[in-house]
């Protein structure tokens, strides 16, 4: 049997679909997590569940993952964004703080820069900086696409895994294992081609304060070569980075991206 997760369900309509959350803590900061491109909410359980000791968090399935709705189209940033503020509507949310990592990073930056209505402070963590005229994102369609079909198959294991994953424990392994196969292919495709198509910095010029990009320093997604451009394109921003982590930073260093994630959300709700 999968792995369940220990938070709380719930479902909300939002930008014509139904979409999942988990529920965890009950503090008056209101979190909200939007996961990567292969990332149901309860691959981020082991995260939602430490930052749930101090504040409210709400982590999304992104429309085509886990339990929500998985439409035959409408997977490009302008859909994702509005299914974040729609959702944050829904639930009554008054100045969240907005969380996304990787697809869920490129999300939170098109929000905050369409959605100007729902104010919101960002957490930007490894944004996928591919896009029109840039490198492609580090790893390829087929990699996704092959574990989908395996998951489906049932043929995704903990041991086949590992070597992709070495740095993740056992559950985290077993529960990507679980939960992958709840991932539209469409869903992933239609993303993994809006890696390239969409401009990232398109968004991130535009967001305004308060709003903080976080990055591995390991990542191959956010490299420090890059760091430079980032900040010259937002001054406004702040950058924060991780060691000892590459693209997946929860997962490579917990503790510092807890550290940083919580230092930046009491500085701008306080």
């Amino acid at each position: 049997m999968p792995i369940q997760p220990r938070g709380k369900s719930g479902y909300v309509s939002a930008n014509g679909l139904r979409l999942h959350y988990l529920e965890y803590g009950r503090g008056d900061v209101k979190l909200v997590i939007v996961p990567g491109i292969t990332s149901p909410a309860i691959t981020w359980e082991f995260v939602a569940e430490e930052l749930g000791r101090t504040y409210h968090v709400y982590t999304m399935d992104v429309r085509g993952r886990g339990l929500s709705d998985k439409p035959a189209s409408g997977h490009r940033l302008t859909d994702y964004a509005k299914d974040t503020a729609d959702f944050i509507r829904a639930l009554g949310l008054d100045r969240p703080v907005v969380l996304g990592h990787s697809m869920g990073a490129r999300i939170a930056a098109a929000f905050g820069a369409l959605h100007t209505d729902v104010r919101a402070a960002l957490v930007v963590v490894d944004p996928p900086l591919s896009g029109p005229g840039r490198a492609p994102y580090p790893s390829s369609l087929d990699f996704f696409v092959d574990g989908l079909r395996r998951a489906r198959a049932g043929r995704l294991t903990v041991e086949a895994l590992r070597p992709s994953f070495p740095s993740w424990t056992d559950e985290q392994l077993q529960i990507r294992a679980d939960w992958m196969a709840t991932c539209d292919e469409t869903a992933v495709v239609e993303t993994y081609r809006g890696f390239h198509e969409e401009d990232f910095f398109a968004y991130w010029r535009k967001l305004l304060p308060p709003v903080l990009l976080m990055y591995g320093g390991k990542s191959p997604a956010v490299p420090e070569s890059a760091i430079e451009e980032i900040a010259a394109a937002n001054p406004r921003a702040k950058i924060a980075r991780v060691p000892d982590a590459g693209h997946m930073i929860p997962w490579d260093n917990l503790s510092g991206f807890l550290s940083d994630t919580r230092r930046f959300i009491d500085e701008v709700t306080r």
